[in-house]
């Protein structure tokens, strides 16, 4: 699994992908498919890539949360193995932000 599949991910079914760095910060793949470490305010001493290897925790979220729909999906964590199925398109239903595919 690359950023490049988590990426495309975020931006195909409109999702926020969060993982813990080994330096304690945590990355996020926004909707559009832009990666930010946000608590980051100097040139970065590591690679997104390299982290993303190392990361076993994803919490997948919708992008518009905190909205007012009711029936929009709760964030939830995936394993690395979880995430690496929804990467590469192979979830068949499992998450409940399949539903909203369109």
């Amino acid at each position: 699994m690359k950023l490049s599949d988590l990426r495309k991910v975020t931006v195909k079914k409109n999702l926020r992908i969060r993982f813990a760095l080994s330096n304690g910060l945590e990355c996020v793949l926004n909707e559009h498919g832009i990666a930010q470490v946000p608590a980051l305010r100097a040139a970065p001493a590591f690679n997104l890539e390299d982290e993303l290897a190392g990361a076993q925790k994803f919490l997948v979220e919708p992008a518009a949360a905190g909205g007012k729909d009711k029936n929009q999906p709760k964030p939830r964590s995936y394993t690395r193995d979880e995430m690496a199925a929804l990467a590469a398109g192979g979830a068949g239903g499992e998450s409940p932000h399949e539903e909203h595919e369109e």
